[in-house]
């Protein structure tokens, strides 16, 4: 099965577009970890025709806040429609369990004793600042902390998060994540 996790990092924020849709934000740099690669890859706008081929033939796509974020923004780009591809968003999964959307940080705290590396505002006054370095290793860490916490809960069934100082241990149905479903996409064009 091959499996892409992703995350996205933006050139503005929802306050700068006046709007709460993810498609109003333009995308300054995306990383994946593709499982055929056993790789982490970045891609900037101007190289998306690459991760076209890669999204188009994986079996699933993962991320955290994924299905509402990342994916609505990537499919503004995509002459497609990405949500055709099978996805695993994990904090939808935590909000079936615990009933809230929990950050990032706390479960990767909770479960992998981590911390990210900082705030997705960072990433933004790191591309007005042209730092592309700080945000690909920004970004990576965060694609890295979703596919341990997703392998995580692949192995134990539940994740935890953590809030002052207190680990709360989280139920997962990890059941379909790592079955194969027929998808109807479009495909791009190979020139």
């Amino acid at each position: 099965m091959r499996t892409v996790f992703l995350d996205i990092e933006t050139k503005n924020t929802f306050q700068e577009v006046g709007s709460s849709d993810p498609a109003a934000l333009d995308i300054s740099l995306l990383v994946i970890y593709d499982s055929q690669l056993n790789d982490y890859v970045s891609f900037q706008p101007e190289e998306f025709n690459k991760l076209w081929n890669i999204l188009e033939h994986t079996d699933s796509i993962v991320g955290y806040n994924s299905d509402y974020f990342d994916i609505p923004l990537l499919n503004k780009y995509y002459p497609g429609d990405l949500t055709k591809i099978k996805s695993v968003d994990l904090m939808q999964e935590i909000k079936k369990s615990v009933g809230k959307r929990l950050p990032l940080d706390a479960v990767a705290a909770g479960t992998l004793g981590i911390n990210k590396g900082g705030k997705g505002i960072d990433a933004v006054i790191w591309y007005r600042q042209g730092e592309l370095e700080k945000i690909r290793t920004y970004c990576q860490q965060d694609v890295k902390i979703t596919k341990e916490l997703y392998e995580f809960a692949l192995q134990n069934k539940f994740l935890r998060y953590k809030f002052f100082n207190e680990v709360t241990q989280v139920p997962i149905d990890t059941s379909n994540w790592e079955t194969i479903e027929k998808t109807a996409i479009n495909l791009t064009m190979p020139w």
